[in-house]
């Protein structure tokens, strides 16, 4: 069923039957689970060339190409740089390694989460390796780059129900206490206040500093690259650990994106000098951070080196309790989301339990300045993992004025294979997931008494921060080490926002899974007024209503689904507790939540029972988008809680969805741009049928393959502007560099800064 008018959709379509209200929007039964049962088949048989990735592809042809890092003349032959993805059946891919060495190439890396390989390859023998039938993909090694306070009162941290009193140095309630946020970025600044305590002890709270930038690949050197699993208490592992470790650095952020970040989610607003406070709060104020380098200080990086950071977080996840990983940095990929190697390490990190929030990328506008969709980069556009995207806030703590930035990466994602038959599929999925403060933001600066401004902050003055509290500003170089202020505007800033959200909850309720924390931030998000479901996702970070969710269900949710002792409909709720109503108390009055969830890639759901039943998909193994159904596992060492590598494989006969949830794809109707429906749907008004009591009540749901899809027609009859120059462009883009606020676009190229009035 459609409702093609704005006005309220009917309500005696809630209560109607699924096999009648969905039609063609659901598979069969058996069609489903064919679809789950051929799929490892499907990219076994594809075609070598369509294994390779189209921008290797274009790569590979005639002699290296200027700017590309992937790309490179060794000894007067071409050479690439690229991430073999194998099938996974042998674990340490000898066979795989034999090949590239015997093909004049060298292995440079064994990245055991996504079962891949970094190998340094001559370029004509790129199509021969293509041939193996146990090579699922290849990618070149791309770039990463980063994507680049009134948090607590625009986001809603100090209500009442949250963080109690929120006076400096003496705050109750929620503050991330005992919970790890790792931020993979260009290291943090272990001096600055901002890390500090929030005791008069100044004891640091980044719990390890670890620097994964491997020298064999950037320096295109054959040599002993991690190749060999690393069992816990090995020579090899300790000689791993010890190569990695950047405990005692004088300068870890050179760069100073990555201090600027992790203040975001975790600044305590401390300033150096007299342990005073600057009122720049990051969210969860004193979580425990983990330091992993993986851009250089140029701000440089690659997805070989990314992978490597995301595997000592999943090694060491529950050693240190590290519950969350951030990563404001991305790549520009032509893959789909299966394939791709950065979205594989974060899908596993998400497996292992660990909730993985990630930049939806700066590229919102094209270079003519209008506004353009489908640019999401990996890994935001995998499913499994929290993207979020930028609003402006206007300088108020007021959240009616608020827009999603002009910046701000809109979705569908745009990462597409070739199939056995030789067709080009797209995977359009929902994204961003939500949006959060990310425009013109205070945060910590890297600040050296020896070296002074950090290299982001040399290069653009503008970014400094000047006002009362600024470190540098009348104090001694000493003083200004530690308390040293800058702004930022981008994605970049908006995920870790959400990164401390998530550390809040988790600490509201640590048995809460990473699937069903995404869905808790959606459904208690507030709509941007007039913003759609490709610019904003369910709305705007409320960690007022998130936390309430929190509390809402089991303490012990994420250890019986581990132990299989969940079936989908059990009760899901703590004693006593009830589901939240989706209304909320801001700062300007009540405000409506948008109640709404993404699922399965292309669907909107809705319901309290979503909450108060326990749903299939709350499993964070399991990853659902579209047809696609797979269970990712993570195996440990025995007798330890390191994990030694991953099992994936295809799901069928799995029922994900349990009866009487809320269906509201087709309140949404066919996706049309310039009707303001379906993908493009206005968020506030589609959360205010579902607020209003309008919706379909559904049956149980296994998989399905439609949902909200955008198109290819779309682009061309209604004149959308879509990215796809995006996934062709080389390497990360700080989703085409740093913003540094909303403004006038400059520069020339992808990898070129975005630059705005400061």
């Amino acid at each position: 069923m459609r409702f093609p008018s704005r006005s309220r959709a009917p309500t005696h379509a809630r209560r109607l039957g699924l096999s009648w209200t969905l039609g063609s929007a659901l598979f069969a039964f058996a069609m489903a689970s064919t679809a789950a049962e051929t799929l490892q088949a499907r990219w076994m048989t594809r075609p070598a060339h369509a294994k390779i990735a189209a921008d290797l592809g274009e790569g590979i042809d005639g002699r290296a190409r200027p700017g590309l890092r992937w790309s490179r003349d060794v000894g007067g032959r071409h050479h690439v740089q690229m991430i073999v993805v194998g099938d996974g059946v042998d674990p340490e891919m000898r066979a795989l390694r034999a090949q590239v060495e015997a093909l004049g190439g060298s292995v440079l890396v064994r990245h055991g989460a996504i079962h891949a390989l970094t190998v340094q390859l001559p370029a004509a023998q790129v199509k021969v390796l293509a041939e193996r039938d146990d090579v699922v993909g290849l990618s070149p090694n791309r770039t990463v780059s980063p994507v680049f306070s009134q948090l607590e009162s625009i986001t809603g941290t100090k209500a009442g129900s949250v963080r109690g009193t929120s006076d400096p140095g003496t705050w109750t309630g929620l503050d991330g206490a005992g919970v790890g946020i790792a931020v993979l970025d260009s290291g943090l600044m272990h001096k600055h206040s901002m890390f500090q305590d929030n005791k008069a002890t100044g004891r640091t709270r980044i719990g390890r500093h670890v620097n994964m930038l491997n020298s064999n690949v950037a320096n295109w050197s054959a040599g002993a690259g991690n190749l060999l699993a690393l069992q816990p208490g090995s020579a090899a592992q300790k000689s791993y650990e010890a190569l990695v470790a950047n405990d005692g650095g004088s300068a870890q952020d050179l760069y100073g994106h990555g201090t600027h970040v992790a203040s975001m989610a975790a600044g305590s607003g401390k300033l150096a000098a007299g342990g005073t406070y600057n009122g720049f709060y990051g969210i969860a104020r004193n979580a425990t951070l983990y330091d992993v380098k993986v851009l250089d200080a140029d701000g440089n990086g690659t997805v070989s080196d990314a992978i490597e950071g995301i595997q000592w977080v999943i090694y060491h996840a529950k050693e240190y309790n590290i519950r969350v990983l951030n990563l404001s940095i991305a790549a520009s990929s032509t893959e789909t989301w299966q394939t791709d190697p950065l979205c594989m390490a974060a899908r596993s990190a998400v497996a292992a339990g660990i909730t993985v929030v990630v930049s939806a990328g700066n590229n919102g506008l094209n270079s003519a300045g209008k506004t353009q969709y489908g640019a999401i980069a990996a890994p935001g556009n995998d499913p499994s993992v929290i993207t979020v995207g930028a609003t402006n806030v206007h300088a108020t703590d007021a959240r009616t004025d608020d827009t999603v930035a002009g910046f701000s990466s809109r979705g569908p994602t745009r990462g597409s294979y070739v199939d056995a038959s030789g067709k080009r599929v797209i995977d359009n999925l929902l994204k961003p997931d939500l949006v959060a403060p990310g425009n013109r933001v205070v945060g910590a600066a890297a600040w050296l008494s020896d070296r002074g401004w950090n290299a982001l902050a040399n290069k653009h003055s503008g970014l400094r921060y000047s006002g009362a509290d600024a470190g540098v500003t009348g104090t001694s170089a000493a003083a200004a080490e530690g308390s040293t202020l800058m702004l930022l505007s981008g994605t970049s800033v908006s995920a870790p926002v959400v990164s401390g959200a998530v550390a809040l909850m988790l600490q509201a309720n640590p048995g809460l899974t990473p699937p069903l924390i995404k869905a808790m931030l959606q459904y208690s998000a507030q709509p941007v007024t007039g913003a759609n479901l490709m610019s904003q996702g369910a709305g705007q970070l409320n960690v007022t209503g998130a936390v309430a969710l929190a509390r809402s269900v089991r303490t012990d949710l994420a250890t019986a689904i581990t132990a299989g002792k969940l079936n989908p409909g059990d009760a899901m709720l703590a004693p006593g507790m009830e589901v939240p109503t989706p209304v909320g108390l801001g700062n300007t009055g009540f405000f409506t939540w948008s109640a709404m969830v993404f699922v399965g890639g292309r669907h909107v759901m809705s319901g309290p029972a979503l909450f108060s039943r326990y749903q299939a998909i709350w499993d964070p193994r399991l990853t659902w988008a579209g047809s696609v159904l797979r269970l990712r596992t993570p195996t440990y060492w025995a007798g330890t809680g390191f994990v030694s590598g991953f099992t994936d494989i295809p799901v069928t006969n799995r029922p994900l969805l349990t009866a009487g949830l809320i269906y509201a794809d087709s309140m949404a109707g066919r996706s049309s741009y310039l009707g303001s429906t379906g993908v493009f749907s206005t968020g506030s008004v589609l959360s205010g049928w579902l607020g209003s009591g309008s919706g379909i009540f559904t049956n149980a749901w296994t998989v399905s393959g439609t949902g909200l899809v955008m198109s290819e027609g779309l682009v061309m009859s209604e004149g959308l502007v879509m990215s796809e120059g995006l996934v062709m462009s080389e390497g990360l883009v700080l989703s085409e560099g740093l913003v540094m606020s909303e403004g006038v676009r400059a520069g020339n190229g992808a990898v070129n800064p975005v630059l705005g009035e400061p």
